[in-house]
């Protein structure tokens, strides 16, 4: 996969089954995501890739969420949305995507990844505090400066609070990660 081409390939992809205002949340997820990894040394274009594919399928229906990414428990039955991050990573490889850890990353951001999974980290971070949304809560600063962990883990909390406020139950995955991260 050559760089240029494929960014602007897999951008064009995105684009296409995006509304512009998501479209435009991916690429400020993506620059912010890129900045984020490149402060803890991963390849900037790992971290704009992981952020500018992130929501592809964001805004498939609810079917065509369960056709490419089967749930694998029953609250993700239950609630199809948030397939989206593993649909995304289905159409990522289906794109010619196969840096593991920028599937991962993609995958994950719905409920959370592992601490010490950096690029996935940084992604959080920046998609829930990017500068058009509005948390505002400085996590990409302090991820900046050197403080990865502590910004994750306050953007993982942040989306708790945001779904609970809704009223919407919170995925297995992130009940256990919030409980290990304290």
């Amino acid at each position: 996969m050559s760089a240029t081409s494929s960014i602007e390939a897999l951008r064009a992809n995105v684009q296409a089954l995006l509304s512009p205002a998501r479209f435009a949340h991916a690429l400020r997820v993506a620059e912010l995501t890129q900045a984020i990894a490149e402060a803890q040394g991963i390849e900037g274009k790992r971290g704009y890739l992981a952020g500018l594919l992130h929501d592809a399928a964001k805004e498939l229906p609810p079917e065509e969420l369960l056709r490419l990414a089967p749930p694998e428990e029953p609250y993700e039955a239950q609630h199809p949305q948030v397939l989206h991050g593993r649909a995304a990573r289905r159409l990522a490889e289906a794109w010619g995507v196969d840096d593991l850890e920028v599937l991962e990353a993609i995958e994950d951001h719905v409920w959370g990844t592992e601490p010490g999974k950096l690029l996935g980290m940084a992604l959080i971070v920046a998609d829930v505090d990017e500068p058009e949304r509005e948390v505002h809560l400085g996590l990409p600063e302090r991820a900046l400066k050197g403080d990865l962990l502590g910004a994750y883990r306050e953007a993982l909390r942040s989306k708790a609070e945001y779904l609970r406020a809704r009223g919407i139950p919170l995925h297995p995955k992130t009940q256990l990660l919030l409980a290990r991260l304290g």
